[in-house]
Order: structure tokens, then sequence, then C-alpha cells
């Protein structure tokens, strides 16, 4: 007990070094624990969001299941009913298995095919009819469809005669009406069914919004009740059953990360089971796709995490070192008697580990709550110190975090105990000495720690260039924004090394300032050159904080501007505008004619008297109403054909992509940066504007076949004559078009210079009028304002068919929903926001200990006749040349890396896709912020520091050198 009271009355004698001790070990429990949490967060949000556009996209409820199998069996014997019974139960034991609740659901069983014609037709009428049918059962059928005219079958008939629902269509077909007796006959036995429909149905949508059964998709048959189905062709066989299904519809909410390789399991069981159990089955489960991609994602994003969260990991382990030496070389003196009054070098370990683990679980206690805050922090990040009204991420506390928390404490406890276990092995002689020896070189020095960081961050960095200018050269793909964890921990380490580098050299630095004017210096001058070239190790460790923090900040705002820049520019460009729709075109093409075993006419037979396929003749849809949408600025048509064919005068041809635009719309709707073309992108449409046969080529184009402006060019497509155009100019790049080189090429094979593709843009009326007539697209511009979802509702008040949609802001909204580009953006401005917080702190820590320790020196001074205002001067002037030049090395040093490591970025991109060229952003605006952050900082404790220097008295000094 005297032991932990000795413990307790030692932390409250230091109660604000080891307040600020317990502040950076909060910190660091909170950042750690906010990785596992992070983690699961965003992946959480990511996969309900993705789930959501899979009926976005493919107009499916994301938590659809769909199990189809025919039966093999042609007779209903034990042993079919007993698979189908089982078969039953396997389905609905479905949504506990996979831990999800049963929304809806219901089965359906479908019979073979009957020839079917009325009761009362002629026999030349049954040969001409060619009308067929089956028995359906649906379950819950009353409650899934709407009665439209009749009235709901009755099951207990027991006449031979079957009452069923039946469609409108099919009522058509047969050319009878409800009430008319109806025969079904199946022609491989011979047996007649006698049917009467009673009533037509429809679909209800509003029955169920999950499962909505639409009655017209289910084709030509006669419903009937589903415990009638049971007992007639199930249990009692009397005819072939062909097809069984099962419908459910799972809640997808209830979905956790956590559980996505359960969920992958039991939809993979699912379809091992009815692998050829009854027949051939089908099993269709949309999701099961996008889950199983997660387990993937989460250790991806996981060892990204721990990559971003690396430089803010290496200040807090630099804090939490530099609080616990300040502590210890405040009561070296202690420990040195007691290891001279006999204690042993345990004894006093186990006093400071002892106090270490009060902070430690007192830190783990607030730590993870802690922790959530930052979650939800970095889930509103939408940029480097930029933050939107997104939803707040679902945070909850886990046992992951908590592990991760401990193991993090731990482990910051080891680290705090090191300046505790070199104190032990010092004497009091030993120690007075130390106190002496004031120039004594770091052990970062010592061992040329900055050397070996700065070689090995250049070294890794020319991998990383050699490996990108591979990828560039040869046009090789890389997933789209999967970036390797080294990009954020070289940076950090560059940092790290070229700071403690420059801080190698700069105490000689400040010797030569001061050698260069030791005649003209001013007493406070004089004093702050020699306390900072004599005791530069005293400062390394707050100059290199503060170093780190602007370095690291700089490249952070940096990193994620460019990412977030490139990012969106290579969605714009791609869409072309703010919406590029297709409209549907009216046509002359045939239907298909292909039947259930192929096309239409024996296999291998060819008609040899066919002539080359008629062309397909286009009716071209209204413009006009496009133009007048409420809320577009602009609309332009553009048309766009792959491969078409060109040829040369001098010789040379190929296949190009060819553009047919019209100038004036185009440029007012077209987005395109500019720097990508030699001229603004308007003055290349003046120049054909004048020339109807005047075209623009691609520079690949020009080059591989030598073309000049004011050379001829026919171009053409399948079944067409060519048309004479002419070259007016050459481009680089245009809307929607990617001039990369070709993904999969033999001369990228062959490891050679990949081909680079062709495009040709002319007038779409002279196309038309010269080539042919074939459908375009609409791309339209938006009036500031305007959503997606104005123009949607209005295509759909208007009734015009689209057939296809590009929307430049929904994609933006997926691309910035992307887990990967999330915990970039949030990580650096929390681990921005972190540094900034253990960077103030120990400034004012080390800077308060510095003062407190120069009390006698100051007193002495203002007792000689020094006055306050050159003391202050002292003050200010040793902080421009430590803090101050700390922040501008920082600066250096930051964008020294932005230059350097930022570009290799561009490798965290689909090569193929990036464009228009991966480029490095800075804004002004991101400078203006980091550097007032870090103005603030400085200033708030340049003031808090005068203040102390102002509570000084002379005569408290003067007593305490006495004493």
């Amino acid at each position: 007990m005297a032991l932990w009271t000795m413990i307790l009355r030692k932390m409250a004698n230091n109660k604000w070094l080891q307040l600020n001790l317990w502040f950076g070990l909060a910190i660091c429990v909170a950042l750690f624990s906010s990785m596992p949490l992070y983690s699961h967060a965003i992946l959480q949000r990511t996969l309900q969001k993705e789930l959501q556009l899979i009926q976005q996209d493919l107009s499916v409820y994301p938590g659809y299941v769909r199990i189809s199998t025919s039966i093999a069996s042609d007779t209903m014997n034990e042993e079919t009913i007993q698979a189908i019974q089982q078969a039953d139960r396997y389905v609905e034991n479905i949504p506990n298995r996979m831990g999800l609740d049963d929304l809806s659901s219901y089965r359906m069983r479908i019979t073979q095919n009957l020839k079917v014609y009325g009761a009362d037709a002629t026999e030349q009428e049954i040969k001409a009819q060619n009308t067929y049918g089956n028995f359906k059962a649906v379950t819950d059928l009353e409650q899934r469809v709407r009665l439209i005219d009749g009235r709901m079958p009755n099951p207990d008939r027991n006449d031979g005669v079957y009452e069923a629902l039946v469609t409108q269509k099919f009522l058509l077909n047969m050319k009878r009406d409800i009430g008319d007796e109806i025969i079904g006959f199946v022609n491989q036995t011979k047996e007649q069914f006698r049917i009467i429909p009673v009533g037509v149905i429809d679909t209800a949508p509003e029955a169920d919004r999950y499962l909505p059964f639409l009655v017209n998709s289910s084709g030509n048959g006669f419903f009937i009740p589903f415990s009638q189905f049971e007992e007639e062709f199930i249990f009692g066989g009397k005819i072939k059953v062909s097809s069984l299904d099962w419908r459910i519809a799972l809640d997808y909410n209830q979905l956790k990360v956590d559980h996505v390789d359960h969920f992958s399991a039991v939809g993979n069981s699912v379809r091992s089971y009815f692998q050829s159990r009854l027949g051939i089955s089908s099993v269709d489960i949309p999701s099961l796709a996008t889950v199983e991609t997660y387990k993937e994602k989460k250790e991806k994003l996981d060892v990204m995490l721990l990559s971003l969260y690396s430089p803010v990991m290496l200040m807090l382990a630099f804090y939490l070192y530099m609080s616990a030496n300040l502590i210890i070389e405040r009561q070296k003196t202690d420990i040195s008697v007691l290891r001279s009054r006999g204690a042993s070098r345990l004894q006093i370990m186990l006093s400071y580990t002892a106090e270490n683990l009060i902070l430690g679980l007192t830190a783990l206690a607030v730590g993870p709550l802690l922790g959530v805050w930052f979650t939800k922090l970095l889930g509103a990040s939408n940029g480097f110190l930029e933050f939107v009204q997104r939803a707040a991420l679902d945070v909850t506390l886990n046992s992951s975090a908590y592990k991760v928390a401990a193991a993090a404490v731990l482990c910051a406890i080891l680290l705090i105990l090191i300046p505790a276990f070199l104190a032990t092995r010092v004497s009091i002689v030993g120690q007075k000495q130390q106190m002496n020896q004031l120039t004594r070189m770091s052990f970062w020095h010592k061992t040329g720690l900055d050397l070996i960081l700065v070689g090995l961050a250049v070294y890794l960095l020319y991998g990383f260039n050699k490996r990108q200018e591979d990828l560039r050269k040869l046009a090789l793909d890389s997933d789209a924004l999967q970036v390797d964890p080294l990009l954020f921990l070289m940076p950090a380490l560059f940092a790290l090394g070229s700071g403690l580098l420059i801080l190698r050299i700069y105490p000689w630095f400040i010797r030569f300032v001061y050698w260069i004017g030791r005649k003209w210096w001013s007493p406070a001058i004089y004093h702050t050159l020699i306390q900072i070239s004599r005791s530069s190790g005293q400062y390394l460790t707050i100059k290199v904080f503060l170093i780190m923090t602007v370095a690291t900040g700089l490249f952070s705002a940096n990193a994620a501007r460019t990412i977030n820049e490139n990012m969106e520019n290579k969605i714009r460009y791609a869409v072309g505008a703010d919406i590029a729709l297709s409209i549907l075109w009216e046509n002359d093409a045939p239907p298909p004619m292909a039947g259930p075993s192929g096309p239409v006419g024996g296999e291998g037979e060819t008609d040899v008297s066919a002539g080359p396929p008629k062309r397909v003749q286009y009716t071209e849809p209204p413009f006009l109403p496009m133009k007048e949408l409420e809320g577009v600025e602009s609309a332009a048509r553009v048309f766009r054909k792959d491969q078409i064919s060109f040829s040369l005068e001098r010789g040379g041809d190929g296949s190009a992509m060819l553009y047919g635009i019209d100038t004036v719309d185009f440029g007012r709707t077209a987005w395109l940066p500019s720097g990508l073309l030699d001229h603004h992108i308007n003055s290349y449409l003046n120049l054909i504007a004048s020339d109807p046969k005047a075209v623009l080529i691609s520079r690949s184009l020009a080059e591989a076949n030598d073309v000049k402006p004011g050379d001829p060019i026919r171009l053409k497509w399948e079944g067409l004559d060519q048309a004479l155009f002419t070259v007016y100019g050459i481009i680089d790049y245009w809307p929607g078009w990617n001039p990369l080189p070709i993904l999969g090429s033999p001369a990228a094979d062959e490891g050679e210079t990949a081909a680079r593709p062709h495009l040709v843009v002319g007038h779409l009326d002279t196309i038309q009028n010269n080539l042919a007539l074939e459908p375009y697209g609409v791309w339209l511009k938006l009036k500031d304002g305007t959503t997606s979802g104005d123009i949607y509702e209005e295509l759909s008040t208007r009734k015009i068919p689209v057939t296809g949609i590009q929307d430049t802001s929904q994609e933006l909204i997926r691309s910035n929903n992307d887990p990967f580009r999330l915990a970039i953006n949030g990580v650096m401005t929390l681990g921005f926001v972190i540094s900034m917080l253990i960077s103030f702190f120990g400034f004012l820590i080390f800077w308060l200990l510095t003062l407190s320790g120069r009390t006698l020196l100051y007193g002495v001074l203002r007792a000689m006749g020094i006055p306050f205002r050159q003391i202050i001067g002292m003050l200010v002037s040793e902080q421009l040349l430590t803090s101050g030049a700390a922040v501008l090395i920082g600066v250096v040093i930051g964008n020294t890396i932005s230059k350097l490591f930022v570009p290799l970025f561009e490798m965290s991109f689909a090569t193929r896709e990036q464009v228009p060229p991966f480029k490095i952003v800075y804004q002004l605006s991101d400078y203006i912020q980091l550097y007032s952050i870090v103005a603030f900082m400085l200033a708030a404790g340049l003031l808090i520091l005068g203040y102390r220097l102002s509570r000084i008295r002379i005569s408290q000094a003067l007593k305490l050198g006495e004493e």
C-alpha cells in the first residue's frame, strides 16, 4: 500500500506532465481503435449502397433469391415426391441459415405444356389452333394478383372440371371468354383435361413491394389453387410436373460485413444442393456477386488504413517518448539517488510500470469512445480538411476495437518505459556528468538513421517510377483506385529522414550565423545563438514534431486533392457532359428468328440465295423536346460509331471511331478541361464549322498515316459507299474518347509500345446525308441548381423513351462513396488534425518546462538590468530559430515529397481509363488553410509562453538560486 501511495504522490507532483502523457495515450488508443471501427463501418455502408445499386441497375430487389429447377422424372413416384418435399423444407430454412429475415416468399409449380382449344371447337379449328398452355400454382395467389373480372376458382369441384384464372391475353389468343370450357390435350399420353376460366387476373405490384408476382411474365397457362395442384399433380400424378420455382425476399439491411463469408457459403451451398437433385437447376442470388468481393476489400482496406495511419503513428510514438522523457528528465536525480541507496533496477522499473499501467488503463477506458468520434469524423470527410453533411456512419464498439486498443496501450507503455530503463543505468555521478554534456549527439544521428531513411525512400521511389513507366508504355492495366500502402509510408520515411538530416547540419548553420555577426549581435541574440548551437539535442524532438506535421500535412493536402480531382475529371471526361442519354429509335429491323433450340432452319444449312443483310431503316425521334426540358441549359446530338473504315488518297487505310456533332450545340454542352488541346476546343469547332465536309482527326491517325491538314480522307462502314471529307485539324483528346493504347493488343502482349486508337470528328448532318441515318446520343448540360432527379422526373412526365443513361453526378456520388477514397480523405484529415493537436501540446509542454528550468537564468538577467522587452525578444528569436525554422524546413520537405511522391498515385488508377492524363493538383486554399493552422498554433503557444514569462518575479528567482 505504501508503494501505491508513493506512486500516486509522485504522479500528483507531476500532474501536468502526467496529464500530457495520458492525453497521448488516450489519442493513441482512440486512433488504433478507430481502425477496425472505421473499416467495419465504411464497408458496411458501402455494402448497403452497392446492394441498393442492384435494384437501381437490375430492377431487382437486393435481397432477392430465386431457385428454379426442372423435374427429370416422367412420373411422380415416391422418390420424386420426397425430393420435392425435402427441397421445400430446405428452401424454407434458407433465411434462418443466412441469418436474415424473410420479408416475402412464394412457391410456384408448373406442369408440362398442353395443347388447348375450346370444347366447342370444330375439327378444322382444332387443327388450326396452335395455342399451348399449362397448369400453374402459386402460394397465396389471391393475395398477389388483381382480379379484373370473374371470381376466384373453387378447388373442391368434383366433376372433373378444373376452374382456373387466366390472363386477358391468353383469353384473346383462345378467342374464348370467362365460363367457356377449354380442353387441354397432352400429346404424349392423349389425356384430356377440362378447364373453365372463371376469372381474369393481372399483376398487382402494390400487393408485395419486395416480390411482386408478374402475371404476364409467366406466359400462357391456367392458375389453379396451390392445394389443388399439390393434390392432383404432385401426389396424384395426373400430369407431368415440369418445373418448380421458389422465390424469397430477404431483408438485406440486416446483412453485416462480419457475416458476408457465411452468407456466401450458404449461397454456394444452395447452388450445390439443387445441382442435379431434381433436374436442371438455376439459382439466382444477385447480391452474392457483390457480397463475395468484400473479404478481399476488407483485407485491402485494412492494409491501406495501416499505411495511412503510419505517419501519425510515428508522430504519436515521438510524442509519447518525448512526454515520458521529459518526466524522466525531471526525475533522473531521484532515480540516481534511489540507485545509490540500494534500490534495484527491477524495483524502480516496477514502480514506473505500475504508474504507466494506471495511465494506460484509464486511457483504455476513454480511448475507444474517442475512437468512435474519430470514426464519425472520418465518415464526414470529403477531402483534405473538407467535411460534408453525409449520413453518419453506423459505429458500434466491438471486441476487435478493444483488442487493438489493448495491444496499442501495451506497446505504448513499453515505449514509455524506455527512458526510465535507460535512466536506471546511470548513477548519481553519471547523472551530474550528463547534465553538463549539452552538445552530445542524439541516438538518431549516432546510428545514421537519417541517412538510412532517406536512402530507403529514394530506393523505393526509383522502383515505383520504373514500374509506373512500364505501365504507361505497355498500356498495362491496374485496378481502379487500389493504392499501394507504401505510397503513404514512403513520404513519411522521407520526411523523417530528411528532417533529421537537415537538423544534423542545422547547429553548424547557427554557429556560422553567430560567427558572421559576433561583433554586432545584441546580448539577447548573442545568448539565443549560443543557447541553440550548444544545446541542439534539447530542441531535436520538438523540431522533428513540427517538421513532420507540416511536411505530412502538405503531402496529405496535395495527395488528397490530386486523387479527388483526377477521379472526378476522369468521370466527367468519360461521360462528356452532365448527362448522356440514349433514346429509342423506331426501326424496321426484323425480330430475332430464334426458337428454343436455335435459329429457324436445319442446323448447318445456309440459304445460298440470300443476299447481303438488308440495312435497317431508322426513324429519327424529335430532338426539340430535349432542348425544351426545364433545367437544361443546352443539348447536343452526338453520333458515335465504332470501327468505321477510312482510306487516304496517297495510300493507307484502317479503322477509327467516328463522331458526328453539331458544332454550336456541342461547344455549349460538352465538357473538356483546359490544356488538353493545343487550342481551346471551340477554336477547333469554329475551324470546321465553315465547311460541311471538314473533319478533325486524332494525332494517332495523323502520325500513323502521315496525314496533314488539307488532305482528303474517305469514310464508310459496312454496307455503305465511301464519302469524301477533308482534314482541317489534328487533336489529341475529345470528350468521351479514350486515346490511350488498346489493352491486350498484340504489340502490348509482345512487350512493345501498344497501338493507339484513331478518331475522326465530322458534321452530323453531313454524315447523315452522305453515309447513313443511325441512332445518336443526346448530351445535356444542366443549369445551376438543377439535379439529375429533376431531369429524370421530366423525362418520365414527357414520356420520352430513354434506353440508356450516363449521369455524371451519380457517377461522382458513387466515386465519393468508394471505401478506399473515403479512407484516404478521412484518414489524411484525421492524421493532420491529430498531428496538430499533439504538436501543439508537445510544443506547450516542452517550452513551459524549458521556461521553468530557466527561471533562475531569467531572474538573473532581469537583475542585471536587461529589460523585459529584450527577454521577450530572446524568447521570440529562440522560437524563430527553432520552431520557425522547423516550420520552414517542413514546408520545403513537404513541397519536395509532394513533387516526388504524389505523381506515383497515377499507378492507383486504371491505366487504361486514366483520361485526361494524370496531373498533380496544387490549390492555394489548401496551403493557406494549412499555414493558418500552424501559425495559430505557434502564436497561441507564444502568447502562453509570454504570459508565463511575465509572471516570473526576480525575488523568487534569486531566492530559488540561493536555495
